[in-house]
């Protein structure tokens, strides 16, 4: 009987050890998907955040790009005002207001030509009313007794 005790306690050892081993297989199998999983789920991550970080540089650029066509449209309002404040100046600088059956015209010019010079150098406009100089000042009038600009009217014959 100790024989067969024996014999059925090595076939029980076997058996557990035989157990043992394949629940170990199976975790160690288990564990390998896991860590499978979790590289997958890293390199998925990656893949999102370089996809986010390609997207805020498009989000920047555009944003950088958007103030640059603010300045430029806050540039083109200046000269707007300008062109419009020397119009008015040279309306305002002339006796009659404009003469002839064509509209009027204000012509940039260097300071060392005559008005006279340079609309006799333009085919279109011949006549010189007025050689006006302005300038303004940035922000708004805060005072009444402030100059907010100045003017001078050169007249057409002297450069200015």
């Amino acid at each position: 009987q100790s024989t067969g005790n024996s014999g059925t306690m090595m076939l029980k050892l076997l058996l557990l050890v035989t157990l043992t081993t394949t629940i170990t297989c199976k975790r160690g199998g288990k564990i390998k998907k896991l860590a499978d999983e979790i590289i997958a789920l890293k390199d998925e991550f990656a893949a999102v955040l370089n996809d986010t970080v390609g997207s805020l540089d498009e989000v920047m650029e555009v944003i950088d790009n958007f103030k640059a066509e603010q300045v430029k449209v806050k540039e083109d309002n200046a000269w707007i005002a300008h062109h419009a404040a020397a119009a008015a100046a040279c309306r305002g600088s002339t006796p009659t207001g404009g003469t002839g059956p064509w509209g009027n015209a204000v012509l940039p010019k260097e300071n060392t030509k005559s008005c006279t010079e340079v609309c006799g150098e333009n085919p279109n406009f011949t006549i010189c009313d007025a050689d006006v100089s302005i300038s303004g000042f940035a922000g708004k009038a805060e005072s009444y007794a402030t100059p907010v600009g100045y003017f001078y009217n050169y007249g057409c014959t002297t450069p200015g």
